[in-house]
C-alpha cells in the first residue's frame, strides 16, 4: 500500500514526532493536513513543510474538533500524536493525595481528544484508510507516583483494540508506543546537563541512547500502509520495556 495521493490528517502535527511524520508522509507522496491548538506553531510548520495545509483546533472542546473536520473535508489516514506535557510533568504524588478534579484532566488531551478526533474524523474519512493513536511506555513501565498516567496511556491501547473491531472492515487503528524521543519536551532540561540526563535515561535500553523523531515516524507510516494490521500496539522505545 501506498500513501501517493492519499490525505493524511496530522492531529498535533507541528512538532516532534508528529511533524516527523507529516514529512514522511509528504515525502511519499501524500497531501497533509496539520491540526494543532497554536496558531503560531501552525505557520512555523507550514512554512517548513510547503504544501501542507494547517489548521487550529482544540481537541478538548468538541465543537472545534468539528469545525476542523468540517473544514479540512475528505481524507484517508488519521494521525493523532497530540499529547498535554503539562500533565506529566507533575511531580510524584501518593493516590491519598490526589486531587481527583485536576486528575481528570489527565485524560482531556491524549484520550478524550484522540476519541473526539476518531468520532468527528471517521464522517470524513475514506474507506479503506486507517487510525494511528500514540500512547507511552508509561502503559508498560508505571512511575511510582503516576498511576494515573498509566491508566491512560493503558486505556488507549485497549481503546485501540475496540475500535479496531467496530470500525471494521472499512478503518484500521493501530497505535504507537514511543519510548524516550528527542523533542522539544526535553529543553525543560538545561542545556549545560541535557544530553548527560538523556544518557542515564537510556544507558540501559538495549539500544542505549534517545530516539530521533524521524526514527519514530517511520512506525507511523508503516500502520498507514500495513493493509493488513489493525488493533495493534507497535513499540518503539530502544527495547526500554524489556529492561
Amino acid at each position: 500500500m501506498s500513501l501517493r495521493q492519499k490525505r493524511v490528517v496530522v492531529i498535533g502535527g507541528t512538532s516532534g514526532i508528529g511533524f516527523a511524520v507529516a514529512q514522511g508522509a509528504a515525502a511519499e507522496g501524500a497531501s497533509v493536513v496539520l491540526g494543532s491548538s497554536r496558531q503560531e506553531t501552525l505557520d512555523a510548520a507550514r512554512a517548513k513543510l510547503p504544501g501542507a495545509e494547517a489548521r487550529a483546533l482544540d481537541v478538548t472542546d468538541e465543537a472545534s474538533v468539528a469545525a476542523f473536520f468540517e473544514a479540512a473535508g475528505a481524507f484517508d489516514h488519521l494521525v493523532f500524536t497530540a499529547g498535554d506535557w503539562g500533565q506529566f510533568g507533575a511531580p510524584p504524588r501518593p493516590i491519598d493525595e490526589l486531587d481527583l478534579a485536576r486528575a481528570r484532566d489527565v485524560f482531556a488531551v491524549r484520550f478524550w481528544g484522540a476519541v473526539a478526533c476518531v468520532k468527528h474524523g471517521r464522517k470524513h474519512q475514506r474507506d479503506g484508510g486507517s487510525i494511528v493513536l500514540t500512547d507511552g511506555t508509561v502503559a508498560h513501565r508505571p512511575r511510582k507516583g503516576a498511576p494515573l498516567s498509566t491508566a491512560m496511556a493503558g486505556a488507549i491501547e485497549h481503546l485501540v483494540q475496540g475500535l479496531a473491531v467496530d470500525l471494521a472492515p472499512h478503518i484500521r487503528v493501530n497505535a504507537v508506543c514511543p519510548g524516550g524521543v528527542r523533542t522539544d519536551i526535553w529543553n525543560r532540561i538545561p542545556e549545560a546537563g541535557r544530553e548527560a540526563a538523556l544518557k542515564r535515561m537510556t544507558e540501559r535500553q538495549p539500544v542505549p541512547r534517545i530516539g530521533e523523531p524521524s526514527e519514530v515516524a517511520e512506525a507511523y507510516l508503516y500502520l498507514m500502509k500495513g493493509g493488513y494490521t489493525t488493533g495493534q500496539v507497535l513499540r518503539v522505545d530502544g527495547g526500554a520495556t524489556l529492561v
